[in-house]
């Protein structure tokens, strides 16, 4: 059987946004890549990632931004390996400063394209963020990798990445990697991490 990656994309994005896509197709002969679309909700989101992985067994988790915030909480809790991209711990920094309506950035498959960042949102991301790392445990340091880009000027995280994690890498984009970013940095350390993951049962 294919192994399985489940992407988890960021804040403004969906599950067919440009990195959610080149990961398929990087791995289209080797894993099953999922790229569902996350709900704006942070309790729902996680909701929906637990029950994905209790239904699909991921054997990898890859996040972006909010995706990887949300990322981490998941693979600590379920000691599973993970990527994340530029992960957004701070979430609720990123809102305040966008309070209102918008649009995603790219299509969702409910078709609604329009979301509304309000104070209640921001306070149900301040609660998940006190408690993101109620799972931090030894044995979680070494199978959840960081990937940051050195051109990101929205979230900047890797010394409180390392607090908790031991691999940290870097490539030379911004926030959001570019399919030619993820085909060169992203894919090769998925890779890495899956077969970490089939050929040592302790990752």
């Amino acid at each position: 059987m294919k192994p399985t990656i489940l992407f988890l994309h960021g804040f403004f994005a969906s599950g067919v946004c440009v990195p959610a896509q080149t990961l398929k197709q990087c791995f289209q002969d080797q894993a099953t890549v999922l790229t569902p679309d996350l709900p704006l909700h942070p309790a729902e989101a996680l909701a929906s990632i637990f029950r994905w992985c209790e239904q699909e067994k991921p054997d990898v988790l890859v996040g972006n931004s909010n995706g990887s915030f949300l990322a981490q909480i998941v693979a600590a809790r379920n000691n599973l390996p993970a990527l994340l991209g530029n992960p957004h711990f701070e979430m609720t920094r990123f809102l305040a400063e966008r309070i209102g309506t918008h649009e995603y950035k790219s299509p969702r498959a409910d078709g609604n394209q329009r979301l509304v960042i309000d104070q209640a949102l921001i306070e149900e991301f301040a609660d998940l963020q006190l408690h993101q790392w109620d799972n931090d445990r030894p044995d979680n340091h070494e199978r959840i990798w960081g990937l940051f880009g050195e051109n990101d000027h929205l979230a900047h995280y890797e010394p409180l990445f390392l607090k908790h994690y031991t691999h940290a890498f870097h490539f030379p984009g911004g926030h959001t990697p570019t399919e030619e970013e993820v085909r060169t940095y992203y894919a090769p350390l998925v890779a890495q991490l899956l077969e970490k993951r089939s050929g040592d049962g302790r990752l």
